[in-house]
């Protein structure tokens, strides 16, 4: 087996920029005006291969945020919340909690390729994976925002990807719920994300062919997802492929503007955005 191991060898002083959206959309910007809390992050990185078969071989990759500056045992728990059997959070405790992943994934997906093969003889060619990552987006006004993606392929007609995001209350150490937003009822916040999901250019129809998001719905109502996050203008909730359209879509971001949301906004929040 070939290993491949890279890990951040020096702490970043990290000042926070924009993000590039897999699927385009606004959010997660920072300004030269913005108030930006410089953060300490590193981050470890595994990343190795294994042949099945002569046929079929297999990825693993894991990019890990690690925080030493952040003590909160509850903030550091809702982060790695992908992992609740991690409980070192150091980076030597991270490294080792992703090794001793990637060997049980590999295990694994070896002993299932050989009760295939014993159950039809046959061998499946080509190359499976796992990967997965984390990102701060932005940290300001005592919030910090952590987008986690993945994307897999286990053999079939393609492989599958998502993203969750989670914003992190640094102030009040634990994470941010919506209520600790807005008050408007998830009846409302339904309808608004009805009437908004093709106002992100990447969900609309265009001039190339691309199929508008709304006419792929393939639920009657939209719910107000866990996977938010906000900047000056909007708050966006994040839907990964299949949550709420057909494959075909992608992910879906759905801005609903602070305008819209004005009288319904809790002031402890309104005040830390600075929102008017």
């Amino acid at each position: 087996m070939n290993l491949k191991f890279y890990a951040c060898s020096a702490m970043l002083l990290l000042t926070l920029a924009s993000c590039k959206k897999e699927n385009p959309a606004p959010g997660g910007i920072t300004t030269k005006e913005d108030s930006v809390k410089t953060l300490v992050v590193d981050s470890v990185k595994i990343s190795d291969s294994v042949r099945l078969s002569p046929k079929l071989s297999l990825g693993y990759e894991n990019t890990m945020l690690v925080f030493p500056s952040l003590k909160s045992k509850s903030v550091l728990d809702s982060i790695y919340f992908q992992y609740p059997e991690l409980t070192d959070f150091s980076k030597t405790g991270v490294e080792k909690f992703l090794q001793n992943e990637k060997k049980i994934f590999f295990n694994n997906t070896q002993k299932d390729n050989e009760e295939w093969m014993a159950e039809d003889g046959s061998s499946v060619d080509g190359k499976w994976y796992e990967n997965a990552s984390m990102k701060v987006v932005s940290n300001k006004n005592g919030f910090l925002h952590i987008r986690y993606s993945g994307a897999s392929y286990m053999g079939g007609a393609h492989g599958n990807y998502y993203f969750s995001e989670r914003v992190f209350d640094l102030q009040n150490n634990r994470r941010l719920l919506l209520s600790d937003i807005t008050t408007m009822p998830a009846e409302e916040l339904s309808v608004l994300l009805r009437k908004n999901i093709d106002k992100n250019p990447g969900n609309a129809s265009d001039d190339k062919g691309r199929i508008a998001s709304s006419d792929m719905l393939l639920v009657d109502k939209i719910p107000a997802t866990g996977n938010f996050y906000f900047d000056g203008q909007n708050l966006y909730f994040h839907y990964s492929p299949y949550e709420i359209t057909a494959f075909a879509a992608g992910d879906i971001i759905i801005p609903v503007s602070w305008e819209t949301l004005k009288s319904t906004l809790k002031p402890e929040f309104r005040k830390r955005m600075h929102l008017q």
